[in-house]
């Protein structure tokens, strides 16, 4: 339903805060961000995770050489089977589906090492032959004009997994609850070299309060509007790009 009241919210002039995945096929994505455009409201998709202070740490200690230059990004968001099975995560006709619940956020971090220029080369989903949903799967994305890659997984049936792993020429860097790291609880981020581990602890945030003062921010000013509707795009592209490399298999 996120498109259907999502068109209807920016046809009354009203901005949008939505969860992601922003809605089920990519059409409809490029759509209601041109509509957004047009008529400069703010159309945004939840990653909460951008506005923790443990993702900016990380991307300061990659610039900063700590782990040489980057060779390759890995990361794994999945859980175990829901209790409940009518979860609507199960429900296929309503966009159900590991890669938009699950797969999306390993997709998002992956873009914000990579860049822009990045495409998927090869991906897998595994459906439920009852449930008639991919319940777990993988992608193998790359950057178009250059040679760093991501390797990605997500699930419903899966041993917990939250990651992000950044491989560089001189060390590692694993964090190990990059998209729920909820208010109140203080990340650890691991550093390996040939000089040894160090732990490095992150001071408590909460990414929920950060994102609504952004979504205030992009309200009140109207700056930046244009790389929210890019991201967007680029996110449903991928995502399109993760299904249809599947289905070539």
């Amino acid at each position: 339903l996120h498109a259907k009241w999502i068109e209807m919210a920016l046809n009354r002039n009203i901005h949008v805060l939505v969860e992601k995945s922003l809605a089920c096929k990519f059409n409809e994505v490029l759509w209601l961000n041109q509509l957004a455009k047009e008529k400069k409201l703010v159309l945004f998709e939840n990653f909460q995770f951008r506005f923790h202070r443990q993702l900016s740490m990380i991307k300061q200690l990659v610039g900063n050489g700590n782990i040489g230059e980057l060779r390759c990004v890995r990361s794994s968001f999945g859980f175990p089977p829901f209790p409940d099975k009518e979860n609507i995560r199960y429900k296929q006709e309503i966009g159900g589906g590991a890669l938009l619940d699950a797969g999306a956020y390993p997709v998002k971090i992956a873009q914000m090492f990579l860049g822009d220029d990045i495409e998927v080369k090869a991906s897998s989903l595994h459906v439920d032959p009852v449930k008639n949903v991919d319940i777990w799967g993988g992608a193998y994305l790359q950057q178009s004009s250059g040679t760093l890659f991501a390797e990605l997984a997500f699930g419903f049936d899966h041993h917990y997994q939250c990651n992000l792993e950044l491989w560089g020429s001189k060390g590692k860097l694993t964090a190990t609850r990059i998209f729920t790291a909820p208010s109140g609880y203080s990340p650890e981020i691991l550093i390996e070299t040939s000089n040894g581990a160090e732990t490095i602890t992150v001071d408590q945030d909460n990414h929920f309060k950060n994102m609504l003062m952004h979504v205030h921010r992009l309200i009140t000013t109207r700056k930046e509007l244009d790389d929210e509707y890019e991201q967007n795009i680029q996110q449903a592209q991928l995502l399109e790009q993760v299904k249809l490399n599947a289905l070539v298999r």
